[in-house]
């Protein structure tokens, strides 16, 4: 298998926590990179979520209702799943 040499440009403080990590592995920058990019050709793309970690807008709505309910004084509250539901077998229908 032919060698090549590349350059890339990395952070220094990230480039240093990494192979504080890699080396804890028994890897070195080289190994760990080619592990990564082997994975890129397996996977057909990254061989790992890269999204933005934003909520939906019913995530968001949901955060913001329990946030309303939380400061609402109407609102029952109650210590465990057997007081909720021995509260909802009480209520008529």
């Amino acid at each position: 298998m032919a060698k090549t040499s590349t350059n890339i440009r990395i952070d220094l403080e990230v480039k240093k926590q990494a192979q504080e990590i890699f080396s804890e592995l028994g890897l070195d920058m080289t190994t760990a990179v080619n592990i990564f990019l082997r994975q890129v050709i397996q996977y057909h793309g990254f061989p790992f979520d890269v999204r933005l970690n934003t909520p939906n807008p019913i995530t968001i709505e949901a955060i913001d209702q329990g946030d309303r309910m939380e400061r609402d004084p109407d609102t029952r509250r109650f210590k465990s799943v057997e007081e909720l539901f021995a509260d909802l077998d009480d209520e008529e229908v």
